[in-house]
């Protein structure tokens, strides 16, 4: 999202998180991030395989991420957790239906043309596109929509990703997804919700 502060303008031409400053280097946008990391580092080949059919299916999955299961996953978190937090609201139940409703297609067209019978995204190895997918379908799981319980395909596929990144490397990334109704408790100073209450609400339209 976007970040008003001195330091995130400094990294970030957009002022957006997330962003990477390597020595005087600087980057936005996730995914574009991930792959600087993996051309620099030469991380083992099945994240963003050498591969020039493989690493197609990964950017082809990249690039249809961004407007399904983006579009519509982190929007469980804001309507039950965040919004409600920065209003002082809770949103009408229509919202969140109509936003599982969404994400419930795009799983679909994501165990029906990505998965399809295969271990991972792109076959018998995790790559870029599988973690980038569980991060953002953690999100819903996180305010207590589990989007895995009635899909086993869609479920298996989360307990492998779960094994080749480690239980305990996998839980402790997505440990602030899982506690996110933690947050409902703080307290938030006024002036800064009357600032971003508009712009959250506008998120949503």
């Amino acid at each position: 999202g976007t970040s008003n502060s001195e330091g995130a303008g400094k990294v970030s031409l957009l002022k957006k998180v997330p962003a990477l400053k390597d020595g005087d280097f600087t980057l936005a946008e996730c995914t574009a991030i991930l792959l600087y990391l993996c051309r620099k580092y030469n991380t083992p080949d099945h994240w963003y395989p050498s591969d020039i059919q493989k690493r197609a299916r990964v950017d082809e999955y990249l690039s249809w991420h961004h407007a399904n299961i983006r579009a519509n996953a982190p929007k469980t978190m804001w309507i039950k957790v965040l919004i409600p937090l920065f209003t002082g609201q809770p949103l009408p139940s229509e919202k969140l239906q109509e936003v599982m409703e969404g994400l419930s297609t795009s799983l679909k067209q994501f165990e029906e043309r990505f998965l399809q019978d295969k271990a991972f995204i792109i076959g018998s190895e995790i790559s870029l596109a599988d973690l980038v997918a569980i991060v953002e379908l953690m999100q819903p799981v996180g305010v207590g929509c589990d989007i895995f319980e009635d899909r086993p395909r869609l479920r298996e596929w989360r307990r492998r990703v779960e094994d080749a990144v480690g239980k305990e490397l996998f839980f402790q990334a997505h440990e602030m997804i899982l506690n996110i109704k933690e947050l409902s408790n703080i307290q938030i100073d006024p002036q800064l919700k009357e600032q971003l209450a508009p712009v959250l609400m506008k998120m949503l339209k």
